[in-house]
């Protein structure tokens, strides 16, 4: 085995998130939330939040633009938990395996750093990762390398493994994972935990 440390994205990969599970509760039809997804509070607004932008502040240039619309604006960050559904099926029991194997567990995440906070309380695997890397508190998202290397840089620190090579990351963004790759991580890109667990297997890190 050559990698000693698994870098975990999180949204969507260890915690079930969606904006549209929200935005139905909002909306009276299907339509009027796919609509609002992919017009209003896109996710190119949304990575604003992950380089650090507050729900606040991105809030206002978007409601002037789009007045009707202030309410379901605000309620991005205003009701930010209704987005998420617990755990993705089967990934905590895969991080527990990892542990009892003594494997290193790290994440590196785009997140708002207004949330990870509640997040920590909320879902308690989160306590599992030896350090999270937050995007909004540094103010780089993924998939600019230079998050990567700030991680890589931490796991450092704990672990010892220095090298990307070392690193067994995971991510349910391909052009997350082709950043990855370029930058010399073995690599994972997640769709489902079946396939995450032969991708571990394979590394023999469970």
């Amino acid at each position: 085995m050559s990698v000693s440390a698994v870098l975990f994205d999180i949204g969507c990969v260890v915690l079930d998130w969606e904006p549209a599970r929200l935005y139905t509760k909002i909306f009276d039809t299907v339509e009027e939330t796919e609509h609002f997804l992919a017009n209003v509070c896109t996710m190119t607004w949304h990575t604003r939040h992950d380089a650090g932008v507050s729900f606040a502040d991105n809030a206002e240039h978007l409601i002037a633009d789009n007045p009707e619309y202030a309410d379901e604006i605000r309620a991005w960050g205003g009701r930010w938990m209704e987005m998420f559904d617990g755990y993705v099926e089967g990934t905590p029991a895969l991080m527990e395996r990892l542990k009892a194997k003594s494997v290193a567990m790290f994440a590196l995440t785009n997140m708002p750093s207004e949330t990870w906070p509640m997040m920590q309380t909320h879902f308690p695997v989160m306590g599992e990762f030896e350090h999270v890397v937050v995007s909004g508190d540094l103010g780089v998202v993924k998939p600019d390398p230079e998050i990567y290397l700030h991680a890589l840089k931490k796991i450092g620190e704990k672990t010892g493994a220095a090298r990307a090579r070392d690193v067994f990351f995971i991510d349910d963004s391909l052009p997350n994972i082709e950043a990855a790759d370029a930058l010399g991580f073995a690599t994972h890109h997640f769709k489902d935990a079946a396939g995450l667990e032969k991708a571990l297997l394979r590394e023999g890190l469970i």
